[in-house]
């Protein structure tokens, strides 16, 4: 199999879907490498790695497309929707793309899937990774997140106007900053343990009860909010959307928690969906000036009302920060991480140098997301009012 590695054109991209070091690994099950010039240079990997590791390095990204059998992106066309559409020019039929697609986005993610599907070329979507335990090794979402979590708190903990640890000097002793994470899913554990590291007093709350226990592994304390939340976590441990009357009620009782904190970090994010609002105005208003909120949510809509994606504000003396694509903050670490889930899940379909669609097994089957000229994934066929694909629908007694 020819596996073509492209340059991200996606704006503030500085990820790349396979490094030299997975490269080898491929090239070492019988594969074949072609990258783009420049395709990892913003994280670090020049060309003359891809060279060392038995790639082969082109300066036409055509050239690219016309001589790969299937391609690894970062941001396929769903998720990259002004600069990737021309690139739909330069696929065919029988070709194979794998990366984020951003299929589930209530906006035109589903749409962006069927334009797709109509150069005749196979896409599979790594954000419908199912959480099992198989596929753990090919999940980007949880990758990402770690590094999101990580870079989060060091965001925090340069603009806060303290520092993190308590220190015991000859000038006194300074008291520890108080970090308050919501949102324990793997972003909001990673930016617990990352604060706990950094010395700070932490606490987390998350409307999975399960999950308390997790966050006192790491040495924090779990708000416990007396709140039904029995129907919170969805299939496969994601968070699921709650009614609006449960959210009136969580900022409610969270609104003291979060005055008595210097540091807010918010990851509550539900797929496909715009954000929660879990943090208002009026709680912003009680929060101490020089206190810092890191919105990670910030891409969908962000948790705090007043988050604005992108940017840095200032309100009443609170510092709200709605930062993008973090992981791209962090290009070496999290194109590794990203490359090795890539690699796994290529070694999954691709067997004795071909593509094997087994869609028998949950990874091939939740994850294709178009083949043969059409949208085939039941929950992208259902927003576009289809009917179910046979090639995509289990076989009876089997389960999703």
């Amino acid at each position: 199999m020819i596996i073509g590695v492209l340059r991200e054109t996606y704006p503030g991209e500085r990820l790349v879907a396979v490094v030299p070091e997975t490269a080898a690994t491929l090239i070492k099950a019988s594969n074949q490498i072609v990258v783009e010039s420049g395709a990892g240079a913003a994280a670090g990997f020049s060309d003359d790695k891809y060279r060392a590791a038995g790639a082969t390095v082109l300066n036409d990204r055509n050239a690219v497309f016309a001589q790969a059998e299937l391609i690894a992106q970062v941001r396929t066309y769903g998720a990259n929707r002004t600069q990737g559409e021309s690139d739909l020019s330069l696929l065919r039929k029988g070709q194979t793309v794998v990366g984020m697609t951003e299929p589930l986005s209530e906006s035109v993610g589903w749409r962006t899937a069927q334009k797709f599907a109509s150069t005749g070329a196979t896409l599979f979507s790594l954000e419908l990774m199912p959480r099992i335990t198989r596929a753990q090794s090919m999940d980007v979402l949880s990758s990402m997140a770690t590094i999101a979590g990580y870079k989060a708190v060091l965001l925090a903990a340069d603009s806060l106007p303290r520092m993190f640890p308590m220190l015991m000097t000859a000038a006194g002793t300074l008291t520890p900053a108080k970090v308050f994470i919501i949102g324990a899913g793997v972003a909001g554990l990673q930016a617990i343990a990352t604060a706990r590291r950094l010395g700070a007093v932490v606490s987390g709350y998350d409307v999975r009860p399960a999950v308390k226990e997790q966050v006192q592994s790491l040495g924090a304390r779990f708000v416990e909010l007396p709140i039904e939340s029995g129907s919170a976590e969805a299939r496969g441990g994601y968070a699921q959307a709650m009614g609006e009357e449960f959210y009136r009620k969580q900022r409610e009782m969270m609104a003291k928690v979060v005055a008595e904190n210097d540091v807010v970090i918010t990851t509550a994010a539900v797929p496909g969906r715009k954000a929660p609002i879990l943090i208002t105005a009026d709680m912003v208003k009680g929060m101490s000036p020089g206190a810092v909120i890191v919105d990670i949510a910030a891409e969908r809509g962000g948790n705090c009302e007043l988050t604005r994606a992108g940017e840095t504000v200032q309100s009443g003396g609170v510092t709200i920060m709605g930062p993008l694509n973090l992981p791209a903050t962090v290009p070496f670490h999290a194109s590794q991480m990203f490359a090795r889930n890539v690699a796994a899940f290529l070694k999954h379909l691709l067997k004795d140098g071909r593509l094997q669609l087994n869609l028998d097994d949950e990874i091939t089957r939740e994850t294709l997301v178009a083949q043969g000229g059409e949208v085939v994934h039941p929950r992208l066929r259902e927003m576009l009012g289809l009917e179910p694909s046979p090639i995509t629908t289990p076989t009876q007694g089997e389960t999703k």
